[in-house]
């Protein structure tokens, strides 16, 4: 084998580990706390429905993103978290009109800067109520257990988990579902 070759190996299995243990990382339960005399409830779901290969909602998609303004009506959403893939913001924009609450856009692979966005939430959204959409492949994943929840994120279109994040207190998930 020639030294070009182990060389190439060698840089692939250091990019492979590097991949790896940012995986682990962001996936890795962490003791998360609010600020100080503070709660913040963080609302996590899955982008709504659309057909295999497409990143457009299909119909029952958009019924289900209008269905989720219902869902978390009332709840004092202050912020909107969404990774930048057309399926999510579409998911989030009928929320976003109706609060008038911009939408905070994150990277479409959040699963490598999950630590980041996590305590972007907590700092800047203390005592507030956040909406997280994000997908399956990764992102739910990495910021639910950033975040403190520990097992399977929401993986089903209309799965909504409630955590709450006190100051004092573990981290408590609520499972509800909403919309068709």
């Amino acid at each position: 084998m020639t030294s070009e070759r182990c060389n190439l190996r060698a840089g692939f299995r250091a990019v492979a580990a590097t991949v790896l243990m940012s995986l682990l990382v962001a996936c890795s339960p962490i003791q998360v706390r609010s600020k100080p005399g503070t709660t913040i409830t963080v609302i996590l779901t899955r982008h709504a429905d659309r057909d295999k290969d497409s990143d457009h909602l299909n119909a029952k998609g958009r019924e289900r993103a209008l269905a989720l303004v219902e869902a978390v009506r009332g709840m004092g959403v202050t912020a909107i978290y969404s990774p930048d893939a057309r399926r999510n913001l579409d998911t989030v924009r009928p929320l976003a009109r109706e609060l008038g609450v911009e939408i905070t856009i994150t990277p479409e692979m959040a699963v490598f800067v999950a630590d980041e966005i996590a305590r972007d939430m907590l700092d800047r959204h203390a005592g507030g109520v956040i909406v997280w959409v994000g997908n399956v492949s990764g992102n739910l994943h990495a910021i639910y257990h950033q975040l403190g929840g520990v097992g399977d994120p929401p993986l089903e279109y209309g799965e909504l988990f409630v955590l709450t994040i006190s100051d004092n207190a573990p981290v408590r998930v609520e499972k509800r579902h909403y919309g068709p």
